[in-house]
């Protein structure tokens, strides 16, 4: 292939001749474009199988227990956290035991006091409950039903509005005191979730949930009927399979809520 300096009757490979005077320098020679992309894509490539090797460090990357340190520690602190509620309720009834011994109160007052403390939620509390348990779809559901769209991730999933839609409901339909998995609610406490996971009063949970009520479990049973938000969740359970199961559990006693009732809130930067 000819570049621009051999172009025909030029006498390539002649030398010149005294007439034709100085010679020019050869034109620079210039690569073909699809050339130079190819040695870019090839260093590229290159560049992203060192970067990949110096990450894994010479271990799996899928499969690395280095990664899930994140997952276990979050677990673990929640754990943790359930002890110390644990702990920071035995010591409440024992300095309570303690004051009400030398606090100088009248019994109308103690009474009062303890009417407080009952629907603050902070003692436990006895009598007829249900349960409603909410869980995941399957990971290959499809649609029950004709003139449904095939399911997006989202449709198989628990959501955050799922378990408020359900404890509000509850609420609605008298209930004396709720308990979210193992912990009872109180007016400040916040039913989230992150992902795939309810996060609630500094401990992590993974579905299926569980919410358990106390009051009429006919009077519960027609407000969680009458909620819109969980006649849309049913259209979900029809549709695609999401958990949703009402049991009547009969006489059962709620835990006290043990945890700190310090509230918190976010504060300015100095």
């Amino acid at each position: 292939m000819s570049n621009s300096a051999d172009t025909p009757g030029s006498g390539q490979g002649s030398p010149p001749t005294e007439d034709s005077g100085p010679a020019e320098p050869p034109a620079p020679r210039r690569f073909p474009p699809v050339r130079v992309l190819t040695v870019a894509v090839f260093a590229l490539a290159g560049l992203i199988f060192f970067t990949s090797f110096n990450t894994a460090k010479g271990t799996n990357i899928r499969t690395d227990t280095s990664l899930l340190k994140l997952s276990d520690l979050i677990h673990e602190r929640s754990q943790k956290n359930g002890q110390l509620d644990e702990s920071n309720g035995t010591l409440r009834d024992d300095v309570e035991a303690l004051a009400e011994r030398d606090d100088g109160s009248t019994e109308a007052e103690d009474a009062r006091l303890k009417a407080l403390e009952k629907n603050a939620g902070t003692q436990k509390l006895k009598g007829e409950a249900l349960t409603v348990t909410l869980n995941d779809a399957p990971p290959d559901a499809t649609a029950k039903l004709p003139g449904y769209p095939e399911p997006q991730p989202d449709y198989l999933v628990i959501h955050q509005q799922d378990l408020q839609a359900v404890v509000n409901a509850l609420w609605q339909g008298g209930a004396k005191g709720i308990k979210v998995m193992d912990q009872r609610l109180i007016s400040t406490s916040a039913v989230r979730c992150v992902g795939n996971t309810l996060i609630l009063q500094g401990r992590v949970y993974s579905p299926p949930y569980k919410i358990q009520a106390v009051g009429d479990p006919e009077k519960l049973q027609k407000a969680l009927s009458a909620s819109p938000a969980i006649q849309n969740y049913m259209v979900y359970v029809n549709v695609y399979g999401l958990g949703w199961k009402v049991t009547e559990d009969g006489a059962v006693t709620l835990p006290g809520y043990s945890g700190t009732v310090d509230l918190h809130y976010a504060k300015p930067v100095e």
